[in-house]
């Protein structure tokens, strides 16, 4: 580091980490993964309250997490070269891939819908096999919907460690992400539960956590999955740590009020288009999703 020049969230966690790492070197070499049926036991709102030393994310790791077994049957971008419902996410990942390769690579992206059962987490994972199938892109899968966070189910791992271990503990990145086995994609699960989801997420911490990831890996998609905006607030701030927001919309499950009221709560957001989830097939090519892209706000 330069004399006079302020240190990186990096540096100023190396400290943290490095004491962290001499004391539970033998408990981390030796922490089972959690399975996905203990973590159903974990009640939401639960979890401890801390004081949050600096996330150190990319040290060394002293954990190695197995790949796990992926769930194909939820997992449809991985189904092979014929699937329809695959094929209609290589179209979604194209058309990502345009709006974010002009005007200067832009690689962060959040997920979100206007409320629950939309199909924004299936989309998001999706999405980010779509993309890491390709040889050209690396992707990160980041769970950020800790309120119900359920995108380890699709690839039947631990709920943690994870993003709230990372925030919340200084716990090392690399220690808490899921190699799975799929192209070149990495999952960091969403963590623990939290009593105040909403002022982690929205912390200085987490928008800390998305720069550095977006400066040590500039070709590298993250893809985030966050909560829905209507009935919570995290989305509404992690949209403006991103370079984008993806709108999962449901036919018949909201109102066109409930969307137009969910753009205007991620207003100051770059809102790179809605999917239009479960959209009714109108002929024999029809398709399980359709795509409105470029809506500004």
């Amino acid at each position: 580091m330069e004399e006079g020049s302020k240190p990186s969230i990096l540096e100023r966690a190396a400290g943290v980490a490095s004491e962290r790492s001499r004391q539970n070197e033998v408990v981390q070499n030796n922490a089972p993964v959690v399975s996905p049926a203990a973590v159903s036991d974990i009640q939401p709102g639960k979890g401890a309250k801390h004081v949050a030393p600096p996330p150190n994310m990319f040290g060394t790791s002293t954990l190695v997490r197995q790949t796990p077994i992926t769930d194909s049957s939820k997992i449809v971008a991985a189904q092979g070269l014929y699937s329809p419902a695959s094929e209609e996410y290589r179209k979604l990942k194209e058309q990502l891939v345009k709006l974010t390769s002009t005007k200067g690579y832009k690689n962060t992206i959040l997920v979100t819908s206007s409320t629950v059962g939309e199909g924004k987490s299936i989309t998001s994972v999706n999405l980010a096999v779509s993309l890491a199938m390709e040889f050209d892109h690396t992707v990160l899968l980041i769970d950020a919907d800790i309120r119900r966070p359920t995108c380890h189910t699709y690839f039947n791992c631990g709920v943690t460690p994870g993003l709230a271990e990372c925030l919340l503990d200084g716990v090392e990145m690399k220690d808490a992400l899921v190699p799975t086995g799929i192209g070149r994609l990495s999952f960091l699960p969403a963590g623990r539960p939290v009593d105040n989801p909403v002022e982690v997420l929205s912390s200085s911490l987490m928008r800390d956590f998305i720069a550095e990831i977006r400066h040590r890996y500039p070709d590298r998609y993250v893809i985030i999955d966050t909560a829905p905006v209507l009935p919570f607030a995290e989305a509404r701030t992690l949209s403006r740590f991103v370079d984008g927001t993806l709108l999962v919309v449901r036919e018949r499950a909201v109102s066109v009020n409930d969307v137009q009221e969910t753009l205007q709560a991620l207003n100051g957001s770059k809102i790179l288009g809605i999917v239009y989830n479960g959209a009714a097939k109108t002929s024999s090519h029809g398709s399980y999703y359709a795509y409105s892209y470029g809506h500004q706000m």
